[in-house]
């Protein structure tokens, strides 16, 4: 399993390093996000960077991902997915990481100081429900047909929260990479997404 997991992670590394996914058999089946500080609401003024990668499964079953950040000014607390649009927070649906003081689902791998990687396959078992006044958005735990729907529409991200910027430090809204160009995200963003 870890081998066919390498070797997955390899393929994924190759079509988005050469960017020409040239009419995958599942078109727009590779994600991608870039985070940064001034995608967060409201904005954070930070160093901090960090990518998300993926690849949906052809059965829409699961979401194989390589997920990282470095440069975190303060003492990380948490780092996952969100249900929302662009400028506006969303549900926490899928973790990547916790801490004793922001403890994620059973199994959730605690989260690095400054820099952290990790990798993994996301399924229906990893899906949890928002919380608190994002109950309303209709998502129950298990529902990955539901946010898998969220990522294709755009309206997902990445994040990763501290405890300097306890709404988050640095966040990337996750995009269907369209075969050459994995940039779109940096252009329709406000300019200071570069750094």
């Amino acid at each position: 399993m870890k081998q066919i997991f390498e070797q997955a992670l390899v393929i994924l590394v190759a079509i988005l390093a050469s960017g020409s996914m040239a009419q995958a058999k599942d078109e727009g089946s590779v994600l991608h996000a870039h985070l940064r500080g001034f995608q967060e609401v409201p904005v954070v003024s930070t160093v901090a960077t960090g990518e998300f990668r993926g690849i949906i499964d052809p059965t829409d079953s699961s979401i194989l991902f390589d997920f990282s950040y470095s440069g975190i000014q303060g003492k990380v607390t948490q780092a996952h997915i969100h249900v929302g649009q662009r400028s506006v927070n969303g549900g926490i649906v899928i973790w990547f990481c916790q801490t004793t003081t922001s403890p994620g689902p059973a199994g959730t791998p605690t989260c690095t100081e400054g820099s952290g990687h990790f990798t993994g396959t996301i399924t229906s078992a990893n899906v949890v429900a928002p919380t608190g006044a994002n109950t309303s958005q209709q998502i129950g735990n298990g529902d990955f047909a539901k946010v898998l729907e969220a990522i294709r529409a755009g309206k997902a991200y990445a994040n990763v929260h501290s405890d300097l910027s306890p709404g988050g430090e640095i966040r990337g809204q996750i995009r269907v990479v369209n075969g050459n160009d994995d940039h779109g995200d940096r252009k329709n963003d406000d300019h200071g997404d570069r750094r």
